[in-house]
């Protein structure tokens, strides 16, 4: 069972940012990072499958904004390498989340420095720069709202408001650390907002391109294949349904159904599995200091 349980979570670190590796989360003992354990953001991006889930929402999410696509069409190999960009992206909010404070303030200056030398002209002209705070809240918006919408589905169907509203308050933090500005904080502040986003959003040519790749960026390993399939799938599925309508990616009720029961199913497998992941390396360093103080 031990092999068994190590190969699946060998072939599985491979979508995440495990395998690009540069961060020990069990360091420095008792050091909480920008959250610590108690906080709604390592209770929501502490489950794999719900995060690999929304991970996928939020970007089919975030192309439909004309000025986040333009950076990534311009400035990245999405074409070449859509499951590095997914590795990157899973680093870092596992080290903002879950990582020391050094090591977080690290990976958030490092991205600064990198959106700092994001800029150019969207397809129809309009300037664009990564570093613009309105467009940092974009990001920031789509992926929380995503990775909350996926843990509420797949492993908290009951989280009250006052803790969703905790989630959304919380990760606030880290755009603004980003240099986002006026970041919505609560569920019917992140509501209101995207409903406000509504009349930028763009489904075009080089989205429905770009979203095409990250649908067949599955990992190599046929037997990971299908689970990763499967993510994708749920992806979709956890889009707000206007969203999914733009992007022609409307699912029928019975595969609905179909995808949720399969995301059910092996969830169990994966969280089993899964026993090395930031989450609970963090929760090491974090015991630690809860024995030092007994």
């Amino acid at each position: 069972m031990t092999s068994l349980r190590d190969a699946i979570e060998n072939r599985i670190s491979h979508l995440t940012g495990r395998t690009l590796g540069g961060v020990d989360y069990t360091q420095p003992k008792g050091d909480p990072g920008l959250f610590g354990p108690e906080t709604m953001a390592w209770r929501v991006h502490g489950d794999f499958t719900s995060m690999m889930c929304g991970g996928v929402s939020a970007l089919l999410l975030q192309m439909l904004h004309p000025l986040a696509l333009a950076g990534v069409w311009d400035h990245s190999n999405f074409r070449r390498d859509m499951i590095g960009r997914l590795r990157r992206t899973s680093q870092f909010i596992a080290v903002t989340t879950f990582g020391s404070r050094d090591d977080a303030e690290r990976i958030l200056e490092r991205v600064r420095r990198v959106h700092d030398s994001v800029s150019g002209h969207a397809a129809d002209g309009t300037p664009y720069a990564a570093n613009d705070p309105d467009l940092l809240v974009w990001v920031h918006v789509a992926e929380m709202s995503r990775f909350l919408a996926s843990h509420r589905r797949y492993r908290d169907p009951g989280l009250s408001l006052e803790d969703q509203d905790r989630y959304f308050a919380e990760t606030a933090r880290v755009a603004e650390a980003l240099g986002a500005r006026h970041v919505p904080k609560s569920r019917a502040a992140i509501d209101d907002y995207l409903e406000r986003q509504r009349r930028y959003l763009v489904c075009d040519a080089r989205t429905r391109d770009v979203i095409d790749v990250l649908l067949h960026a599955l990992p190599p390993s046929p037997v990971i294949r299908p689970v990763g399939a499967l993510f994708m799938r749920a992806g979709i599925d956890l889009l707000p349904p206007w969203a999914a309508t733009l992007l022609s990616l409307e699912m029928s009720t019975l595969e609905r159904r179909a995808v949720r029961s399969g995301i059910r199913t092996i969830a169990p497998v994966v969280r089993w599995a899964v026993r090395n992941g930031s989450y609970r390396r963090a929760m090491e360093r974090m015991q630690a200091r809860e024995q030092a103080q007994d």
